[in-house]
């Protein structure tokens, strides 16, 4: 079990990517949040490794079909036991 602190920059904001990030999040069983920040979207995603490399690369392909990723960081972080869903804030 991992957790990662994800930034996305770019076409990001607007045009349904944290829609589509919280759908992604299901299909890999990954648990955290989305929320727009300034110019960029914040993501918390916890989850086992392999599917969180997953839901990493598919969100930063670009999760929506209107959306275009130019830059992301991640960082790991320390693991929140307590997280049951993925939500968008």
């Amino acid at each position: 079990m991992k957790r990662k602190h994800i930034k996305v920059f770019g076409m990001v904001q607007g045009v349904g990517f944290r829609y589509y990030t919280q759908k992604i999040a299901r299909k890999y069983h990954i648990v955290g949040t989305v929320e727009n920040v300034d110019n960029y979207v914040d993501i918390y995603a916890q989850g086992d490794e392999p599917s969180l490399t997953q839901f990493i690369n598919a969100v930063t392909d670009g999760a929506s079909p209107a959306s275009h990723v130019e830059d992301f960081t991640t960082e790991e972080i320390e693991i929140e036991k307590s997280l049951k869903d993925f939500k968008t804030i």
